[in-house]
């Protein structure tokens, strides 16, 4: 069977890729998500794109389920268990005040009140020894307890559980005899990382998620076998690789940000099909924009992850790919603050009633009406998922926001889509100017459903001038998940300084974790595996560290070329470096990556058309659309275009799913793959 299919659930709507490897062909839909069963818009989706889930060999799955859950407080009722005299970890954090003059600052909101923590009398030392056994008869009573208690699920996370978790292990089977019904999580489990109160919260978020979740995955394994899916369900994972759904029912947060996942993985391989090794991934969808910056072709890994930003979100310690997510998208509202500013976002009208436009009930002026009342989509066209615009709501729905600021309905559209831009572009510059590198020097990938339509406005807000429209850009991240491998990571804290160590030490430590890697997977004789090595390294006395590619060791200067490495990625980070200072490795870490068979960018066909469809010919007329989106510009159908065609602004280019939006002075050029290759015209 060589039909595989993957699915991405958005805020707004829930995308389905379905691709042959035989006939090198790919099929999509684009439903509406359906918050109330999300797997309705999943089956939905299949109909969608004509493909019976029982000719599937494969499904991968992204999903919001989990970021959601967490932002709107929709979890599990948790309770935490610690070390005795620990309690207060989790509430206090790591009193951060990164604005100190903020008045209306306000710290983390546990997700669990102080009288859910509970202590058990133990303690490891950091080094791993015991300091103080565990006193069993302690834990049954809190085991007792918490049972009494009525909570659905139990995080455990005793100091220094990630160098010994024996007493961790211990308390689980407790808790396991006393507590059978309960969702049970173990900080080992999710992270070997040092840090108590970011291992706290990631264990805490993981059992709050984890029934909600859990149950979804049980759900949507048993509603495929159901309708005949031969083959295995797969799950993205937020660091960029894929994993089996049995290990993401325990370790559910690992699919934090599994849908933008895929649009990385899906622009790291467009960028080797065009020769390209610096990009910036841009999706704006129908709630957020994220922007995420490869650099040589390599996952972007970030350093800290939190849900709800750094000043007040909870950290999550998980792997993760630098994916920086503002709240702008196309059903992201206007609104007037009580100064009479115009604002647009974070808060969104989500699929339902989503914006004015979409005739549902939605009264709110979104990104979208913005754009139907300045004609870049059709007034009473129609879009994916059964919808037909509203021209008429659109215009009503923008009038009353510009009522209110003395605007006339253009002129505030105009405004909309003008700070909806900059408030993109400083997504844009979180992942490169705040990371020390220069937005201009790098190719602007636009993909999402909005993308496209307003990645000219983002580019020219940043000076970018290179911008790359890839195929099928409304769907784009969940065919990359399709192009992903399957990843298994492990790692360990064990703080050394690099001069008290030698190669063949590290070397060996690193072998350990190759060998926890191998035995998490199924047949690692099989072959076809990789091991990427890192390490995160800080010079002593430092308190953040950097992660970076650790160099083949079993040369002499081995190490001395990893001190090298850190020196110049501390130089490009910060702007300064200190050769002549001594460095420390912090952690360790191993990702075990196995391929599996992959669509290639340059063998896509879209529909009926033979892979790739540009480069069947390129001297046929280009085919302007009749029922043109665009006002006062040539509209020309994407299917149509062949290799080499060129198209300058002011012009549309229009799909199935989306519209392409050239402005004055832009050019594109559609190069043999099918990509559209912008120039942004007017940037100095």
């Amino acid at each position: 069977m060589s039909t595989r299919a993957a699915v991405d659930i958005g805020g707004t709507f829930t995308d389905v890729v379905v691709y042959d490897d035989v006939r090198g062909s790919t099929v999509i839909g684009k439903t509406l998500s359906t918050p109330h069963d999300l797997i309705e818009g999943i089956l939905a989706g299949f109909t969608a794109c004509g493909t019976d889930v029982a000719d599937t060999a494969m499904v991968v799955h992204g999903s919001t389920v989990v970021i959601n859950a967490l932002t709107e407080r929709k979890g599990a009722d948790v309770a935490l268990v610690t070390t005795e005299g620990f309690r207060d970890v989790y509430e206090i954090g790591r009193v951060n005040r990164p604005e100190a003059f903020d008045l209306g600052f306000r710290q983390h909101r546990p997700l669990l009140p102080r009288e859910k923590v509970f202590e058990v009398p133990e303690r490891m030392r950091a080094d791993g020894r015991v300091h103080r056994p565990l006193d069993e008869d302690a834990a049954r009573e809190v085991a007792e307890r918490i049972r009494r208690s009525g909570a659905d699920a139990i995080a455990v996370c005793l100091l220094h559980g990630y160098r010994n978790p024996d007493h961790e292990r211990r308390l689980g089977e407790i808790l396991a005899e006393h507590c059978p019904d309960a969702y049970v999580t173990l900080s080992h489990q999710l992270t070997r990382e040092y840090r108590e109160f970011e291992r706290t919260s990631t264990t805490v978020a993981n059992a709050y998620v984890g029934p909600v979740v859990s149950d979804y995955l049980t759900r949507l394994s048993q509603r495929l076998t159901d309708a005949g899916a031969p083959g295995p369900l797969l799950i993205m994972q937020s660091g960029g690789g894929l994993s089996d759904v049995e290990t993401i029912r325990e370790q559910c947060v690992h699919m934090m940000e599994s849908g933008p996942a895929g649009g990385v993985v899906g622009t790291i391989e467009v960028c080797r099909t065009l020769g390209l090794r610096d990009a910036i991934a841009f999706d704006m969808g129908g709630t957020t924009a994220k922007a995420s910056v490869i650099r040589d072709l390599t996952f972007p890994q970030a350093a800290e992850y939190f849900v709800g930003g750094y000043a007040e979100g909870l950290p999550i310690q998980i792997p993760c790919l630098d994916i920086v997510e503002v709240g702008t998208g196309g059903g992201s509202t206007a609104w007037i603050d009580t100064a009479g500013g115009l604002h647009v976002g974070p808060r969104s009208a989500g699929a339902f009633p989503g914006p004015a436009c979409y005739g549902q009930g939605g009264a709110e002026a979104t990104v979208t009406d913005a754009a139907v009342v300045l004609g870049l989509l059709p007034r009473n066209g129609s879009l994916s998922g059964g919808l037909r615009l509203d021209g008429a709501a659109a215009q009503a729905a923008v009038a009353r926001v510009g009522e209110e600021v003395g605007l006339d309905t253009a002129r505030t559209a105009s405004g909309v889509l003008a700070i909806a831009a900059a408030s993109m572009a400083n997504a844009v510059r979180a992942v490169t100017t705040e990371r020390g590198l220069d937005p201009r020097e790098f190719a602007l990938f636009a993909y999402g459903g909005n993308g496209p339509l307003h990645i000219s406005l983002v580019a020219r807000e940043l000076g970018i001038t290179q911008v790359v429209v890839p195929q099928i850009p409304s769907v784009f991240s969940a065919l990359g998940m399709l192009m992903a491998d399957l990843r298994h990571d492990a790692v360990r804290t064990q703080v050394n300084r690099l001069d008290d160590i030698d190669s063949a030490a590290l070397d060996s430590r690193f072998r350990e974790l190759e060998q926890e890697c191998l035995a998490a997977v199924d047949d690692p004789e099989e072959g076809g595996l990789l091991f990427l090595r890192q390490a995160d390294m800080r010079y002593a006395g430092q308190e953040h560290s950097i992660t970076l590619e650790v160099p083949p060791l079993d040369a002499m200067d081995g190490l001395a070329a990893l001190k090298t490495a850190f020196d110049l990625a501390h130089q490009q980070r910060f702007a300064h470096g200190a050769p002549e200072e001594p460095a420390e490795i912090v952690t360790l870490r191993v990702s075990l990556i196995r391929s599996v068979p992959r669509p290639e960018p340059a063998k896509i066909g879209i529909g009926d058309h033979e892979p790739p469809a540009a480069a069947r010919a390129g001297t046929r007329p280009m085919i302007l659309r009749p029922d043109a989106p665009v006002r006062d510009c040539p509209v020309f159908s994407r299917a149509a275009l062949l290799a080499g065609n060129v198209i300058t602004g002011p012009a549309a280019i229009a799909e199935d799913t989306t519209t392409t939006l050239l402005r004055e002075g832009d050019r594109c050029e559609v190069d043999a793959y099918g990509n559209l290759l912008f120039t942004i015209g007017g940037v100095r």
